[in-house]
Formats: C-alpha cells, structure tokens, sequence
C-alpha cells in the first residue's frame, strides 16, 4: 500500500473494519486509547517545539492549552469507556408492552479526522481518541498550516497503530479533497464555517455523517452588576492566550455603559500583568500563524479605524515576525468589517450598551456563535441563556466549557454541527442501533382483516395513548 494513496489507505481500512469490530472491544480500545496517551505525555516537550516551530506558540502555553486538555480527555474516554458501550436498556411505552428494547453503540466504520492547525494536537488528537473508542479504523488529516506537528504527528501515530486503523496523510488543499471525495463513513471537521460547507457538500454526495467544530464571533456581555476585575482577568487571558487565534475566544466585549470606563482600565492593566509593556519581547505571547492571517487581521483593525474606530491599547506590529500586539478597540460600528467576520486574532472591540434587549437583538441577528460568555449576576445571566441561542455558554468565565470532559461541545447552525467531547465524542462516532425483542406483545390483535373488533381496539388505544 502506498503510505501517501489516500485511496489505498481507505481500501486497506476498509478490508480490516470487518475484522476489526469483531476483535476490537473494550480491551482493545482501551490499549489503544492508553497507547495514544501515554505517547502524548512521553513526547509533550516535543509537541511544544513543534508548535513553537509552526507559529512560535509559547512552550508552556502548549502544555496548558494543547497537552494538558487532550491528556484529560483520553484518560476521561478510557475509564468512562466500558459503561458508554453497554448496550443501553429502554423502558416500553404503553402500546410496546410485551417487548423490550436496547440501544447498541456500534462502530461508524472508516472516519476521517481533518484537524486544525491552531490546536494541532488538540484538535485532531482528541477526536481521534473519540473515534477509537467508539471502535472505529481512522485516516487522520493534520492542518498544512502547522507542518511541524502535522509531521510529528505523522511518526507518533505510525509508531503507535498499524496502518489499517490509523493513517495519518499529509498534504494540502488538494489531498483533502482526494479524501473528501471517498466514500468514508463519518468525517469529523474542525476549522472555519466557510471550508465546513465545502466538506458537508462533500459528505453529502456519499451520504456520509459528520460533525463540525466550526466557529463565529463568541460575545461577551459585561453588565453592570459584573465582578469587573474577574471579568478583565477572564477576558484578557481568553482573548489574547494562542494570540487570538483561538474558536472558543472572546471576539468582542459588550459592556454596560456604566461600566465601560472601569472595565477598560482594568483590562489594559491585566493585558500589562499578563504580557508586560511591550508584548513584543515577552516570552508568553505567540505570532499569527502565518502572514496571511497577519494581513487579514491588520487589514481588519486598519479597516475600522479608517472608518473611525480607536484603538486604546496596543495596536504595534511587524510584519516579518507576525507580530500584533494585544489590541483593544473602541467606536466600532456594526456595519465595519471587523464587527462581521471572525477575528481571530488580538483585537478585541469594545461596544459599549444601554439595554441588555438591545445587545440580545443584535447577538439574534447574526450568526449563532459557538461560544457566548456573560459575567453578570445569575438572574440576568438565566436571561440571557434562554433569549440566544449558541453552542455553548460560560457565566463568570470563559473558554472553560470547551474543555469540560461531561459536557457536549458544539455548535449550532452557522458554528457548527454534532457535539465532541467525552460521551458526545464517543455517540458521534458511534451508530446508536436500535434492537428490539418480542416476548409476549399482543400488536398482532391489530393485524388485518380490518373489522369491527380492530376498530373498536384501535379507538380505545388512540385514546389511551393521548
């Protein structure tokens, strides 16, 4: 089998899913699931540089934010892994009385993992881990934008699995759509909403599942009853951490105009607490991944304050090292550019708010974020969980709920499709079958002919039923 014939790994991998879901139960997937911890923690200083290499991502940033979560999502998937595959029992209703029902997780079969390069490991990683317990063979796609951890990971796993169910293949734009063009099972995409359209017109032309881990402009609404310092620690950290370029960051702060000026102050200080005077030279801020997002998101912020936005904090730049300071914007309008598109980088505008109804008609008139982050009392907050709709909302906090191994993460509409993580992860790549028994169920009493005793029995279950 050529290593790099996208073609022939489906074949080999599809020939072994036959034997491999006879033999690959929860002994087998746990091995595997430990097997792919263990090289994580054994190689983490190497996953560090290699990320360090592609966009000059800080060491210990890299353990906090890419090793640390995936070792807790493994370690999380392999001891909740023998009850998620117990075979699920269902109560009857009234009219299946005399069966009885279960739901049994079987294996997709042969899934592609395309990752994403801003949490290389992370983000392809975990749902490997997802796709293995749920007992399927995997082709993993790693980001062309991150090539050091794209060929890292490319010996990790060739160390680890056979090739029959697990390959890695490298490659760009024109590989992915080799792949895309096979008839695989389920496909698990993290990346931009723009390139989740092209692989679920993809998916759809052979019938294949997927699940999306897209993104979207994630608020953060500031009300006037907020612990400000939190809410200036929270959101520094949240925002500026991987430079912005994070799917779970705060893209833009909404604050109540009582608070704004206070708000501000205290979130340029924690920018100087976290990053120094001159971000520039400090050991613990990242560059943009490459100069094309660079131009991007300087032509975003250049855009604005040409259209008479103000940047209050940062705002200094290099273009050969891929260098923008933490940013902090204010005077934006909702027509600007920057106010449309995803960020995804280190600026973060600033829009002050009179009525909170007026911040939740304008967060309902977008597209659904994946992410949504209140820091307020819990009264206001429950509103505002139940008046929007996102993938998922933090209260006094952010980017947390994304790491959380209990809850689902995903998005909704334009963020994303299906849910990830810990038991969604393993229901994702999972077909929940469907299995139902005979034992003593009276429904043949309904079979034709249709005469007058059907039809009286009939009337009496539908009222019954009501």
């Amino acid at each position: 089998m050529e290593q790099h014939d996208p073609a022939a790994i489906f074949a080999a991998q599809t020939r072994y899913s036959p034997q491999r879901r006879l033999g690959f139960g929860l002994k087998e997937r746990r091995a595997a699931l430990i097997a792919l911890r263990d090289a994580v923690i054994a190689r983490q200083d190497e996953i560090a540089a290699a990320i360090a290499a592609d966009f000059n991502r800080p060491l210990t940033e890299t353990l906090v934010i890419d090793v640390m979560p995936l070792v807790q999502e493994i370690g999380h998937t392999r001891k909740q892994l023998r009850g998620w595959m117990r075979p699920r029992r269902v109560w009857p209703s009234l009219g299946m009385l005399g069966t009885s029902a279960k739901v049994v997780a079987e294996p997709r079969g042969v899934c592609l993992v395309i990752g994403a390069w801003n949490f290389p490991f992370l983000l392809t990683l975990g749902p490997l881990a997802s796709a293995l317990a749920a007992g399927n063979s995997v082709v993993v796609k790693p980001s062309e934008l991150a090539p050091a951890s794209s060929a890292l990971m490319a010996r990790m796993l060739a160390d680890l699995f056979p090739p029959e169910l697990v390959q890695v293949v490298e490659g760009g734009v024109e590989v992915t759509g080799t792949l895309l063009a096979l008839p695989f099972d389920h496909i698990f995409f993290t990346g931009s909403p723009k390139v989740g359209k092209i692989v679920m017109a993809a998916a759809a032309k052979t019938l294949a599942s997927v699940t999306l881990e897209l993104g979207g402009k994630s608020p953060v609404i500031i009300g006037p009853g907020a612990d400000l310092a939190k809410a200036a620690k929270w959101v520094a950290w949240g925002k500026f951490f991987n430079t912005g370029q994070t799917c779970v960051a705060p893209d833009h702060v909404f604050v109540h105009e009582s608070v704004e000026a206070a708000f501000t102050t205290a979130l340029r200080a924690e920018v100087v607490r976290l990053f120094g005077r001159n971000p520039g030279t400090s050991p613990d801020f990242g560059r943009v991944v490459n100069a094309r997002n660079w131009q991007r998101v300087t032509g975003l912020l250049d855009a604005a304050v040409a259209d008479g936005a103000e940047v209050i904090a940062g705002g200094e730049r290099d273009a050969a090292t891929r260098f923008l300071a933490p940013t902090v914007l204010v005077k934006t309008t909702e027509a600007m550019a920057i106010s449309q598109e995803e960020i995804f980088g280190p600026v973060l505008p600033i829009i002050p708010f009179a009525d909170l109804a007026e911040v939740i008609a304008r967060i309902n008139r977008g597209e659904k974020p994946l992410a949504l982050y209140v820091f307020e009392k819990a009264r206001v907050a429950d509103r505002i969980v139940a008046e929007t709709s996102s993938g998922s909302v933090g209260v006094n906090l952010v980017v947390m709920p994304f790491i959380h191994p209990n809850l689902p993460f995903g998005g909704v509409g334009n963020s994303g499709q299906g849910s990830a993580h810990g038991l969604a992860g393993f229901r994702a790549f999972s077909h929940e079958k469907a299995v139902m028994t005979n034992r003593f169920s009276l429904l043949f009493l309904l079979f034709p002919p249709y005469g007058g005793r059907v039809k009286r029995l009939s009337k009496l279950l539908i009222a019954l039923f009501r």
